[in-house]
């Protein structure tokens, strides 16, 4: 975006923040688009006011007829999170006209930290509090599967699985190892134990971290009801290990997770459930390989990001063939 239309931007912020904020006089700096994140735009902006100076995120749809609904979904996700006890950024507004921002919004306080994978997983100052992270994301998932889904109306509630497998055949790309996988997924489905809150894509890049550990669970705009283990076995999908060894996020072990969520929840873990949902998660990233993918190829929207995205399909499809090959040998 060019210096213009930062600008422009800027000046509607100061408006919105004036209200949010109660206040007579606001000025709007250091106005920055962030990288990542292929569906939602995100902003770091400073607010000056006679108070003083916060730093605020602003979470913006790409266009002006943007899903408003989902945004406000996903503001009320965080704000039930943070009843729960799920550590999360504060939401100070959220709107689903485009008149106010040009798209539909939410703005919540900034959290420091970081989300970047391959710094938490190999930088020095994250080396004391990665053997720990397991346990934490155990306990975090723990408290979020208490969130009560009538605190987000809207909260889609759908077979995953006939969904994913509708996809993926909307794509019309052929991948007999997506297509091998899908067919394991549907022969061995297990049964659902409980039907709670699930966020969707807690994994790295979503979770703000520290020295000390995670600090903010964020995106929460693929927020459903559904299977609680659909959380921890997207947790422990090989993609978001990022080339560690070990299985949960690729700092901890499978054991650790599996223990403090079932001290924060009062319920047992199933590991081969939990596997279940590891195999549908490795299925969905191939699935959205495509997607994104296509996006691009078809003109729809020219990104490298997309593109780049996309040549992650074959990584995908040898970790279902993987999977299974274990699977049938044990």
């Amino acid at each position: 975006m060019n210096g213009v239309a930062e600008s422009a931007l800027a000046r509607q912020l100061a408006d919105l923040m004036a209200t949010v904020l109660d206040v007579s006089h606001v000025e709007v700096h250091d106005v920055q688009r962030l990288s990542g994140g292929a569906s939602r735009e995100t902003w770091a902006f400073d607010v000056e006011h006679a108070a003083g100076v916060e730093s605020l995120i602003l979470r913006r749809a790409p266009t002006a007829d943007g899903d408003g609904g989902l945004m406000l979904l996903e503001a009320a996700a965080l704000r039930e999170a943070a009843r729960a006890g799920v550590p999360a950024p504060e939401v100070l507004a959220a709107e689903a006209d485009p008149a106010v921002l040009d798209a539909p919004f939410l703005v919540m306080r900034r959290v420091s930290g970081e989300t970047i994978a391959r710094r938490i997983l190999r930088e020095e100052a994250f080396a004391d509090v990665r053997p720990r992270l397991a346990d934490q994301c155990g306990a975090i998932l723990g408290a979020l599967h208490t969130m009560d889904p009538t605190a987000l109306p809207g909260a889609p509630e759908v077979d995953v699985l006939t969904d994913l497998r509708a996809t993926f055949e909307a794509a019309d790309v052929a991948s007999p190892a997506l297509e091998l996988a899908l067919r394991w997924l549907a022969a061995n489905r297990p049964e659902q134990s409980r039907r709670t809150v699930v966020h969707g894509d807690f994994r790295h890049g979503n979770l703000i971290i520290d020295p000390d550990g995670v600090r903010a669970v964020l995106d929460w705009e693929r927020v459903h009801i559904g299977d609680p283990m659909e959380d921890l076995g997207w947790l422990c999908v090989r993609a978001w290990r990022f080339g560690a060894q070990l299985p949960v996020g690729g700092f901890g072990r499978y054991e650790d997770l599996f223990a403090a969520y079932e001290r924060a929840s009062g319920y047992r873990v199933d590991p081969r459930v939990v596997g279940w949902w590891e195999l549908y998660g490795t299925v969905q990233w191939g699935v959205t390989c495509i997607t994104q993918a296509d996006r691009h190829l078809s003109g729809a929207e020219r990104s490298v990001e997309l593109i780049a995205i996309g040549r992650r399909l074959c990584e995908q499809e040898h970790d279902c063939l993987d999977f299974l090959r274990h699977r049938r040998s044990a």
